[in-house]
């Protein structure tokens, strides 16, 4: 009954919290390259209404993220999509210039 009252509050806290409340880097920005920078706002919305209810599962949870796995796995998503994003820009790059070469004739 008890951990089911702290989900709801939980809860509430969350969707009451806006996305400008992170204060991260936007990924609209010229030359972003780190995708994760939505799964951070995410973690960091959960951490905070999570803080807010209990500082303890709070702590439980930065704690967590801090773990030898979860570090090394989200360094390796960030070399991967730093990769994938250069190459995608590449590619833009490649379908601009083709475009203005064969289609426009320029």
């Amino acid at each position: 009954m008890l951990q089911s009252r702290v989900l709801v509050i939980a809860l509430i806290l969350l969707l009451s919290t806006t996305v400008p409340e992170v204060h991260s880097k936007s990924i609209f920005e010229k030359d972003r390259r780190d995708w994760l920078v939505i799964p951070d706002a995410v973690a960091s919305y959960v951490y905070e209404a999570v803080n807010k209810v209990s500082p303890k599962v709070g702590q439980f949870l930065a704690d967590a993220a801090q773990t030898p796995a979860v570090v090394s796995t989200r360094n390796f998503l960030i070399r991967e999509t730093t990769k994938l994003s250069i190459m995608a820009e590449q590619l833009i790059e490649k379908i601009k210039n083709l475009w203005y070469t064969k289609v426009l004739g320029y």
